[in-house]
């Protein structure tokens, strides 16, 4: 059993590489790596995106803090996607391709499925792994 009070302070670290420069995770349970079930945190920057991607396995997408706008579809169409507020939810199936971009807040999300987690671009140019 994992208890975390409300009100603990959660252990960030850089996100990966896949991962927009400035974004940070904590893992809550288990190892998003090996398959397995996961829940960990997401805080993303104002102004950050993430551009259309698939995940290999299903995933669970809760809105915590700020907001955040969800598109889905393998183009990035900023006027359709959904804007999401704490509370806010999506189910994702595997292979779903989607994107999510953040605009004038930070935003932390909870992100919870059955690894191994990864994010696979549907244009590799969109992948910040491969500007660093």
């Amino acid at each position: 059993m994992v208890l975390i009070p409300a009100g603990t302070a959660i252990a960030w670290q850089p996100g990966p590489a896949d991962l927009p420069k400035g974004t940070q995770i904590a893992v809550l349970v288990g190892d998003p790596a090996k398959p397995a079930p996961f829940v960990l945190r997401v805080k993303f920057l104002p102004d950050t995106v993430v551009g259309p991607h698939r995940h290999a396995t299903a995933e669970n997408l809760t809105i915590l803090v700020g907001e955040v706008h969800h598109g889905m579809g393998e183009t990035l169409d900023w006027k359709r996607g959904e804007r999401l507020a704490p509370g806010g939810f999506v189910f994702l199936p595997a292979m779903m391709p989607h994107a999510v971009w953040t605009t004038t807040g930070e935003a932390v999300l909870q992100v919870t499925g059955t690894g191994p987690f990864s994010l696979l671009y549907v244009n590799p140019k969109d992948d910040p792994s491969k500007a660093r």
